[in-house]
């Protein structure tokens, strides 16, 4: 499967949104050919480069398929859109084309099942509706939708300030309890740095 990617400094997970300003020729093209089509477009973290540009020297093999909610003309004259991650993917080839829009053969990750959320649950679930009281995450208008342990790890994982490097490691696990299992772990060592 051909997919056109958008390198980012940034990590999408499935059923996260993400608000984009679009200014360069080649994204402008990009998302003009994904709405006639009705196809999405892959959003991969730079691992190194700039978002600006030319295409970055290096960038995740795994990312996320972003499908287009909304869009809208910014005040500033820009290009607004409103990306919902879809389903997950890793990179088996690319080329840079003249452009410099970087597109990618990738191969679909298989999610596993989603299951409901328990007791266990319950502390992560009053860390993402706190964190959802924030006036950057309900702008994102995601929280209200998790009805098992994929949205909640997902979420989560999206919007704690967790570096891209662990935020890749957790993309990349296939199962959402061991992703919770995994942020569980990463809170407690946020925690214990604070407290040390």
């Amino acid at each position: 499967m051909s997919l056109p990617l958008f390198a980012l400094n940034t990590v999408l997970f499935p059923g996260c949104n993400l608000d984009l300003q679009i200014f360069e020729a080649r994204y402008l093209d990009m998302i003009g050919r994904c709405m006639k089509q009705g196809g999405g477009f892959g959003v991969v973290c730079i691992i190194e480069g700039e978002q600006v540009g030319k295409a970055p020297e290096s960038f995740a093999s795994i990312g996320c398929q972003a499908l287009i909610e909304d869009f809208q003309q910014q005040d500033n004259g820009l290009l607004g859109i409103r990306v919902k991650g879809e389903r997950r993917f890793l990179v088996d080839d690319f080329e840079v084309r003249k452009d410099n829009l970087l597109v990618a053969d990738v191969r679909w990750l298989d999610e596993q099942a989603d299951q409901p959320l328990d007791e266990d649950d319950d502390d992560l679930l009053a860390l993402l509706l706190a964190l959802a009281e924030h006036p950057m995450v309900s702008g994102l208008d995601m929280a209200s939708g998790v009805s098992g342990k994929q949205a909640l790890a997902n979420q989560l994982a999206y919007l704690l300030p967790f570096d891209d490097q662990d935020k890749l490691k957790l993309l990349a696990i296939d199962s959402p309890t061991q992703r919770l299992v995994a942020i569980q772990s990463l809170l407690d060592r946020i925690q214990g740095e604070l407290f040390a």
